[in-house]
């Protein structure tokens, strides 16, 4: 004896309805129709991608045959996470300075970088002090950033990392450190880049072994810079 199961909707065809609907719904903003409702075209385009994810969601639940509640819990579920994405979207700004906080002190000397404006942020650290990453002739190197500094000055270990032939420097130059006076060798550094800001050819510092402790971001990189300011516990280097 043959058996015929009611399937009820096919799937597919909620598909074909869902997809006919949004392509309705384009046209009609494409006509400003939706000002008869009270909406913006603006508004009505942003109303869209909505629709159609609550249209795909329906027709996944409906092929998988779910009963009402679960159907139910299903849309809440997604409601809740649309409703989350959506205030995330709408804070993303401060979500970004909570992040930049965060990694700031996570990962001391790491930027967030804005490169539409030109910028890199750093937060300062629980010593007081800005340390950021410099990256000089292809080695990361962590330095302390110093407007008292009339250069950039590097260690013997990161100057030896930058590749850095320290043997063979001429240490003639006095300098005042945290240690006291010691001594320094003029060098060029190729390329140092901060925070996504490059710059070539900047004249630099290596101290003697035992003057420095770490070393400094100074004023010959800063000057190359259109502005660099600290506000609250931020230090914003602009391009």
């Amino acid at each position: 004896m043959l058996m015929v199961r009611n399937e009820g909707t096919h799937p597919m065809l909620f598909v074909g309805f869902a997809l006919l609907i949004s392509v309705g719904l384009a046209l009609l903003i494409s006509s400003d129709a939706g000002k008869m409702v009270g909406l913006t075209e603006s508004q009505t385009g942003q109303l869209l991608p909505l629709v159609i994810i609550v249209l795909l969601i329906a027709s996944s639940l409906v092929s998988r045959r779910m009963r009402l509640s679960q159907m139910l819990s299903s849309l809440i579920l997604w409601a809740g996470i649309f409703g989350v994405l959506m205030v995330g979207y709408t804070y993303r700004d401060d979500l970004q300075d909570v992040a930049a906080r965060v990694l700031g002190e996570v990962v001391p000397g790491t930027a967030t970088v804005d490169a539409e404006r030109g910028t890199a942020t750093f937060r300062v650290g629980r010593d007081g002090h800005y340390q950021i990453t410099a990256t000089i002739n292809g080695a990361d190197i962590v330095t302390t950033f110093d407007t008292g500094a009339s250069a950039v000055v590097l260690t013997q270990r990161d100057a030896a990392a930058a590749g850095i032939d320290v043997s063979t420097l001429r240490y003639n130059v006095p300098v005042q450190t945290a240690n006291g006076t010691g001594r320094a060798a003029q060098v060029t550094l190729n390329r140092m880049e901060v925070g996504g800001i490059v710059r070539e050819r900047i004249r630099a510092f290596v101290a003697e072994e035992g003057a420095l402790e770490q070393s400094l971001l100074g004023m010959t990189f800063l000057r190359t810079l259109t502005r660099y300011s600290v506000s609250g516990n931020s230090l914003e280097l602009t391009d």
